[in-house]
C-alpha cells in the first residue's frame, strides 16, 4: 500500500544541475511564482510550447511524452512536464508541473530552479504538501517522476537528514521498532507489533530462495520508554512499461521505520538501517504478486521519535520476518 506521512515531504526537497543544461538561468521572484500558477494550457495532449502575456513559455520538457503512474490502488495518474521560460533572454526559471488525477483535475505546480531565493522553494514545499493533503500521495508519485527524468539528487533537510529538534533523541543498544510498525502473521494478515503476543504464527523470508515459512513466536521484547532516535526508509518499486508511445509506470511504495541500528537484508549483505543509502535495494513483499522482490530506497530520514516504548520479536526460527512487507533481521 502507498503510505506517504507529511514528514515525508522533506524527503523530496531537491535540487537539479539546471545551471548544466542552462547557461543563463535566473531566480524566479516570488511574484513571478505566484503568477505562474495561474497558467494553464488547454490541451496537455497538443500543445507543447505556449506563450503568456508575452512574456513567459511553457515548453514540454525535452518534447517528452506524459507519464501515466499507477500506484498499489489501480488508481491512473498523468503527470507533464514544462520547461518554465522568461521570453526576455530565454532564461529558463524553472519547471511547471500538470498532474491530473482519474477524475480528470488538474494539480498545478511550479518548481523553482536552484538559483531561486528560498522564500520561493518554501512556497513552492507549502503548495505540493497543500496538494499532498487532498491528493493521497502526490509527493510520493511526483517525486519519483522528477527522480527519473531530472536526475534530482535527494539532498539531506534539517542537519543533514537528522531533524532531533523535539529534544535530544536516545541512540544506544536497543535494536526495536516503534509499536505501531505491522508484522505478517501467517495467514497473510497484518498485526501491529505491540499486540503481537507468544505463541502468534509470523512469516520468515528465507533471503536465498526468497520462500516463506510460518514460525512460532516465542516472546516480545519490550524496552523502556525512551525518545529513541528513528530511522525511517521510503522503499518503492517502479514498473515501466512503453504503450502506444507513452510511459506507463506501476508503483509500489513502502515506509519501515526503526531504531537506526536495527539489521536489515539489502543487496550488499546485512546492514543496520541506519547505515543503508538512498538507491540501496532493500527485499519486499508484492501483495499484487506475492513474490519477494528488490525495492529501491528512494528517501531516507532520522528523527526522534518521541518517548515510547520499542519492541523487537523473537521466534522459534528462521532469522528473518515482515515489518510493513519489507524483510528485516530478528535480533
Amino acid at each position: 500500500m502507498l503510505k506517504v506521512t507529511s514528514t515525508l515531504l522533506l524527503l523530496f526537497i531537491t535540487t537539479f544541475s539546471l545551471a548544466q543544461e542552462t547557461p543563463n538561468p535566473r531566480p524566479m521572484t516570488m511574484a513571478e511564482y505566484q503568477k505562474a500558477k495561474t497558467f494553464s494550457i488547454a490541451n496537455l495532449d497538443n500543445d507543447t510550447y505556449v506563450k503568456f502575456e508575452n512574456a513567459y513559455i511553457l515548453d514540454r520538457y525535452e518534447a517528452r511524452k506524459p507519464y501515466f503512474i499507477t500506484g498499489d490502488d489501480g488508481q491512473k495518474k498523468r503527470i507533464d512536464l514544462y520547461k518554465l521560460i522568461a521570453r526576455e533572454g530565454m532564461q529558463e526559471l524553472g519547471l511547471f508541473i500538470f498532474y491530473t488525477n482519474e477524475q480528470g483535475k488538474v494539480f498545478k505546480a511550479c518548481m523553482p530552479n536552484f538559483t531561486a531565493d528560498a522564500k520561493v522553494w518554501e512556497q513552492y514545499f507549502n503548495d505540493i504538501d497543500n496538494i499532498n493533503k487532498v491528493e493521497k500521495n502526490y509527493v510520493l508519485k511526483l517525486s519519483y517522476i522528477l527522480s527519473k527524468e531530472l536526475g534530482f539528487q535527494l539532498y539531506k533537510a534539517l542537519n543533514q537528514g537528522k531533524d532531533l529538534s523535539k529534544e535530544s533523541a536516545t541512540y544506544g543498544n536497543d535494536v526495536c521498532f516503534p509499536g505501531d510498525e505491522e508484522v505478517t502473521m501467517a495467514d497473510g494478515s497484518t498485526k501491529q507489533l505491540h499486540d503481537v503476543r507468544p505463541g502468534d504464527l509470523v512469516i520468515t523470508v528465507d533471503a536465498r530462495t526468497r520462500q516463506s515459512t510460518a514460525v512460532k513466536v516465542r516472546a516480545l521484547s519490550v524496552h523502556d520508554a525512551k525518545n529513541y532516535a528513528i530511522t525511517s526508509l521510503t522503499l518503492v518499486s517502479a514498473k515501466e512499461t512503453l504503450l502506444n508511445g507513452y510511459n506507463q509506470v506501476a508503483l509500489s511504495a513502502k515506509v519501515l521505520s526503526a531504531t537506526p541500528n536495527h539489521p536489515m537484508r539489502t543487496s550488499t549483505g546485512d546492514r543496520k538501517i541506519g547505515e543503508i543509502a538512498e538507491g540501496e535495494n532493500v527485499l519486499c513483499l508484492d501483495e499484487k504478486t506475492g513474490k519477494y522482490e528488490p525495492f529501491v530506497v528512494l528517501g531516507k530520514k532520522e528523527f526522534a521519535g518521541g518517548t515510547q516504548k520499542v519492541y523487537n520479536i523473537v521466534a522459534e526460527g528462521g532469522d528473518t520476518f515482515l515489518m510493513n512487507g519489507v524483510m528485516v533481521k530478528q535480533k
